[in-house]
């Protein structure tokens, strides 16, 4: 696969916790040979979903050889998340000495940057880096707004080339390739509009629920590129109530444990987050075991 043609399901890797709460590299190994096995086209590591916040830059470097070790071709894109420009800079500059084929960066966090600021942000950590980027437009959890004309300056970089489309508008998906044409790859970022944005055109998901049911998620995805859409509609009714569990503040514990029911994780998280407990973890459970007691009969859809 090309750089420049990223497509399909990337999940959001989760980072499995051992005992002693470091990295448990074995059980990322497994959940990453399950992701491909389902299909995938390339993974996200140590973003929002991989708790990016309570890792150590050399965790996420070793993620990112950790994957790239099990991966061969598909390409290993790493989240970048920095309250500074220098220290995104920086990040990203190692994480293309360490072998990363690719950076998803958010905008400046806790500072509220405005959109010129924003644009420069971006546009600095495009040039300091030959890796292709993506961008992560999620007002509604980081409160900045990559708009329109903010991405026609982008499109100015070579190597910005996708949006990890979060604003929870369906429609801007028509918006972008209203105004940019095939310019950009875009990519659902919401897990419970996976199948609406896939069909208005999206390039592809980086996805959440993926990380514990890899299958059926890419089998929306190729199903709907394939023209199959009503056998994609039942599979996405049936997932709907598990794909909402990534709407939610705690979505990081509640895709870890739908991880460990399905046998590709645990539910260790790193503090200050803590294990779902008592009635909130119960309530959780109900979903993921109902949906795995009514696990929808899959076509081949690997052959599309």
């Amino acid at each position: 696969m090309q750089k420049s043609d990223w497509q399909g399901i990337f999940p959001a890797l989760l980072t499995p916790f051992d005992d002693a709460d470091g990295l448990d590299l074995p059980m990322f190994k497994k959940n990453l040979l399950a992701q491909v096995e389902a299909g995938i086209s390339g993974v996200i590591v140590a973003g929002s979903l991989g708790e990016a916040s309570t890792l150590t830059n050399e965790e996420k470097f070793e993620l990112v050889r950790c994957a790239k070790d099990s991966l061969a071709e598909l390409p290993v894109v790493l989240c970048i998340a920095e309250q500074s420009t220098a220290q995104a800079v920086a990040l990203a500059q190692e994480a293309e000495r360490v072998g990363a084929d690719g950076l998803m960066v958010l905008p400046p966090m806790r500072y509220k940057a405005d959109d010129d600021e924003t644009v420069l942000y971006f546009k600095t950590i495009a040039r300091a880096s030959s890796l292709p980027i993506m961008v992560y437009n999620n007002p509604i959890d980081y409160k900045i707004e990559v708009t329109l004309e903010m991405f026609r300056q982008l499109a100015e970089e070579d190597n910005i080339i996708a949006i990890k489309e979060s604003t929870r508008d369906v429609s801007n998906v028509t918006r972008l390739a209203n105004e940019f044409g095939d310019r950009f790859q875009i990519f659902c970022g919401v897990d419970t509009l996976i199948m609406e944005e896939l069909m208005l055109g999206a390039d592809g998901v980086v996805g959440g629920l993926v990380d514990a049911f890899p299958k059926e998620t890419v089998a929306i995805y190729k199903l709907v590129k394939a023209g199959r859409y009503q056998e994609a509609l039942a599979i996405y009714r049936w997932y709907l109530p598990l794909l909402e569990l990534d709407i939610h503040p705690k979505l990081v514990q509640n895709i870890k444990l739908a991880a460990q029911a399905t046998g590709i994780g645990n539910e260790a998280v790193r503090a200050p987050r803590q294990p779902l407990a008592g009635a909130e973890r119960e309530a959780v459970l109900q979903v993921i075991e109902r949906a795995m007691d009514t696990q929808p009969q899959l076509p081949d859809y690997l052959h599309l």
